[in-house]
Formats: structure tokens, C-alpha cells, sequence
């Protein structure tokens, strides 16, 4: 499976699970670090218009990856979907930057060759401690509306 299909199996899984949780979402025309935006304008809770911008990582396996690009979007949520050719397996977490990087900064990524040149990491084989890192961004239905509506 090419990446630009896998890309676009994480973003129409991403926008249904949105949806589901009544969500809005736009996508931007041109790629400039954010590939959906994520809003509430008419909900029951939400008293003003919210906006959350997302950079997506869709992945066949379970993949996690930071690039310090992406601090500088204020508000970027950084929504990691791990197995979209198989619904039954597909999961998803969301992070703001700061704690995406605390994740990298526990398991010593940021003092790594790759960070220090590149200025980014990818772990493609992520153990037992990562995974227990992410448990608590791991989304479900009603995640999405909290984490959306935190600005």
C-alpha cells in the first residue's frame, strides 16, 4: 500500500470518527503542515466557534514520529492512526506537540543523532513502554469532543 493511499485511509477514518462524535471538519486546500481542521460551531456545549487544526500520521503498522516543524502551529494536534487497512486493529491517539516531545524526551529521542540533525524522530517498532506512554492519548467517541474543544 502506497503512502498517499495510506494517507487518505487515515484521513477518511479520522473525519468518520469526527463525525461520530459530532465534530466538524474542513480540509485545507493546500499541504502546509495541516491536514484537517477539526470544529465545533453549532454544538450543545460548545458556547463560541472552536477550531483545532491536525496533522495527521496514518500508518499500516504501528508507527511514532515527532518533527520539531510542527511546534510552531499554535494548537496542532498531532493524531497518530496506527493500522487503517484493518478496521478491527485500527486505533488512534492525539497529542498536542509539548506532549508528544515529553514522550520523546522520556525515551531519550531528543539526544539522538536523528534529532540533533533532522530535528525530528520515528520509532517504528514501538515497546511495551511506549505504548503504555500513549494508553492515556489513546482516543475513543468521547475523547474526541474533549480533547477538540480544549484550544
Amino acid at each position: 500500500m502506497d503512502t498517499q493511499l495510506v494517507e487518505i485511509l487515515g484521513q477518511n477514518w479520522l473525519v468518520n470518527e469526527l463525525l461520530k462524535a459530532e465534530i466538524e471538519t474542513a480540509r485545507p486546500s493546500r499541504d502546509r503542515g495541516i491536514d484537517l481542521i477539526a470544529y465545533l460551531d453549532r454544538s450543545k456545549t460548545a458556547s463560541s466557534f472552536v477550531a483545532r487544526p491536525i496533522q495527521l500520521k496514518a500508518a499500516t503498522k504501528e508507527v511514532f514520529s515527532l518533527d520539531s516543524k510542527y511546534e510552531k502551529t499554535k494548537g496542532l494536534l498531532l493524531v497518530y492512526i496506527w493500522y487503517v487497512q484493518d478496521n478491527s486493529k485500527t486505533i488512534a491517539f492525539a497529542l498536542s506537540y509539548k506532549q508528544a516531545f515529553e514522550i520523546a524526551e522520556q525515551k531519550g529521542w531528543t539526544k539522538t543523532n536523528s534529532w540533533k540533525k533532522n530535528n525530528s524522530y520515528s520509532n517504528n517498532q514501538p515497546g511495551k513502554e511506549l505504548k503504555d506512554l500513549l494508553k492515556g492519548y489513546q482516543m475513543t467517541n468521547d475523547k474526541w469532543y474533549k480533547v477538540i474543544s480544549e484550544v
